[in-house]
């Protein structure tokens, strides 16, 4: 993936040589043409596509923002309502990302998400112990973590 990143930076300075325009546009141009170039000679370079790791990363900061959106109006919600029933409790989430790395950014992911906080994770790297404010459902909490953030971090990281 690095090789490439190269190659695309490489063909979009030869782009500005070429065009004799030393300009951040023309160079943004040439980066677009070093993308598609990139994209067409794929089967010939080894690895899998860079670009595809880049919208992956675009992806997860998006739905990020989106659970951050959501869990800030949840909160709103619970703030301005006259009958404050919140179930906190702590729960524990089997995690399908193992290495050190990944499990970082889960539970960065979830702490910085309004009303959840990691809290720990086991000694064998296998579940993450999470706070959450409002605990309606244990397994329902389980499967959003696991079909948004922790899905998106492995098509990023794998």
């Amino acid at each position: 993936m690095a090789f490439q990143i190269i190659i695309n930076l490489i063909i979009a300075v030869l782009w500005m040589f070429l065009s004799e325009s030393y300009a951040i546009p023309s160079f943004i141009t040439g980066f677009i043409f070093g993308i598609l170039l990139l994209f067409l000679m794929r089967r010939f370079i080894s690895g899998e596509f860079y670009f595809i790791k880049v919208v992956n990363i675009f992806k997860l900061i998006f739905i990020f923002i989106k659970e951050v959106i959501i869990s800030n109006i949840d909160m709103l919600k619970y703030i301005y309502s006259p009958k404050k029933t919140a179930e906190p409790g702590i729960f524990e989430l089997p995690l399908d990302v193992k290495s050190n790395w990944e499990i970082s950014i889960l539970a960065g992911l979830i702490s910085l998400t309004p009303g959840t906080l990691s809290v720990a994770v086991s000694d064998d790297n296998q579940s993450l112990f999470i706070h959450a404010m409002n605990i309606d459902d244990v397994n329902k909490s389980i499967t959003e973590i696991k079909t948004t953030f922790e899905r998106m971090i492995m098509e990023v990281t794998r």
